[in-house]
């Protein structure tokens, strides 16, 4: 468990919010799901609505940045300590802008991105608004990795960005490496298996901590989510691919209370 109170190092993931069609349904969803506490935000910021666990920020919900056929989606924000910098170096490495830097009230200073292989990521300069307040813990995010067709080409366009180096963990049929900062695994980044269907765009993805990942999954189903990957273990704990009852991908992994 991490409780946070300044903002993250740069290059950390800290942040992730949710863009759907229809707020006050994904409030219930996920309240339902991880028993957040939802403070709902009003009309002068789209009704963007940021949840707590335990009291600590851990996820925002709001409105699609695109166009209202967009499928719902979870963006990731990776900590920035120069929204505007790091937007030059994303175009320099050959990513796109898809929002320029911006100023979000007095919470911080965001800019929306894609990269070489066209995943978006957000970028977050943390002012009043540190991002998660809580990680490592049920119904707080403990991962966020990258998945692509161009590995190779990702893990540059990342280490230009954000400095990153990488720990190899790949084996037989298996490509994948942690995000390194100073030596500490901060996320992770790998390759789509080769029978993985082409209309599988880049993305990245993330996991929501749960005591149970077998509860959490009947949790899902039980307000209207689907089930893509069962539960199963792994060395890292119990883990399950679902979507929410507006189509959102996320994972869910076994993390001990208190861990």
């Amino acid at each position: 468990m991490i409780i946070r109170d300044t903002p993250w190092p740069a290059g950390t993931p800290c942040w992730v919010d949710l863009g759907v069609s229809d707020i006050p349904k994904a409030i219930g969803f996920y309240s339902g799901v991880f028993g957040w506490e939802v403070i709902q935000g009003g009309p002068e910021v789209g009704g963007y609505s940021v949840a707590y666990a335990d009291g600590k920020s851990v996820a925002g919900i709001g409105p699609k940045m695109g166009s209202a056929e967009a499928p719902s989606a979870w963006t990731v924000y990776i900590a920035s300590d120069d929204a505007d910098a790091t937007a030059a170096r994303i175009k320099g490495a050959g990513g796109q802008l898809l929002m320029d830097p911006m100023d979000v009230m007095d919470v911080g200073r965001m800019a929306i991105a894609s990269d070489i292989t066209g995943a978006a990521f957000g970028v977050w300069q943390a002012r009043s608004h540190i991002g998660f307040g809580l990680a490592n813990a049920p119904g707080a995010v403990t991962w966020n990795e990258h998945f692509s067709r161009d590995f190779e080409g990702a893990k540059a366009f990342y280490a230009a960005v954000f400095g990153y180096e990488y720990g190899d963990m790949s084996g037989d049929g298996f490509t994948y490496a942690t995000l390194l900062l100073a030596g500490h695994e901060v996320g992770g980044i790998g390759a789509y298996p080769a029978d993985m269907p082409a209309s599988h765009p880049a993305a990245w993805g993330t996991y929501f901590g749960t005591a149970d990942t077998d509860s959490a999954v009947a949790a899902v189903t039980n307000n209207g989510g689907s089930v893509v990957r069962p539960p199963a273990d792994s060395p890292y704990g119990r883990t399950a691919v679902v979507t929410d009852d507006q189509g959102a991908a996320f994972s869910l992994i076994t993390v001990p209370p208190g861990e």
